[in-house]
């Protein structure tokens, strides 16, 4: 019988230890716990750890978040290589390659600005894995948008400064939308268990 007290005793401070943990974990820890099983997620925890207050503990807060961030990141480099097709000394080849980066940029901006206004309507009623279901097609385009842009500059012909610029400014953009990308999969999942009446 005291064996048993002491059991039920134990049980019952794990339990108060739990729910004390529960409640007292804050929304950045939720963050540092969604980024890890994104492809990049030191990056993911530096991107929107400063927004954690707003995104709290709600998935599509989170994704919608790392949706703009990704849209801001690809219309600060989209502005960047726009630039360098007046740069002094620039190749043939290399300006068309910035010229074609420029498009696939533009059609990233493009998806990931439509994704933002889609993901709004998720909630809002109507078919929601619809919904979700053009988000994360936008997106996955832009994320090929992003590489295709990239592939431009291979090989060995195209080293130098204007190769060496876009891949480190595009690469960052197509690593904050691979993350986004992840959240909106975690997001579509739920939906979809919710849906079918399993536990997320």
């Amino acid at each position: 019988m005291a064996r048993l007290l002491i059991s039920l005793s134990f049980l019952c401070f794990v339990i108060y230890m739990f729910d004390l943990a529960s409640c007292n974990s804050s929304p950045t820890d939720f963050i540092q716990a969604s980024c890890k099983v994104t492809l990049y997620p030191d990056l993911c925890v530096r991107c929107l750890s400063r927004y954690a207050e707003a995104i709290k503990r709600n998935d599509q807060h989170l994704a919608l978040t790392a949706l703009s961030v990704s849209l801001a990141r690809a219309k600060s480099a989209a502005n960047f290589v726009s630039k360098l097709t007046k740069a002094r000394g620039i190749k043939p080849r290399e300006y068309q390659a910035v010229k074609d980066c420029i498009e696939n940029m533009g059609d990233s901006i493009d998806g990931l600005s439509d994704s933002i206004g889609e993901l709004g309507h998720v909630g809002g009623g109507g078919d929601l894995r619809w919904h979700i279901s053009n988000v994360q097609t936008w997106v996955s385009a832009a994320l090929t948008d992003d590489n295709t842009c990239l592939d431009g500059f291979d090989g060995r012909a195209m080293d130098g400064n204007v190769k060496s610029a876009i891949k480190r400014r595009v690469t960052k953009v197509a690593q904050v939308t691979s993350n986004a990308l992840t959240f909106i999969n975690r997001l579509a999942s739920r939906h979809q268990r919710a849906s079918s009446g399993e536990h997320p």
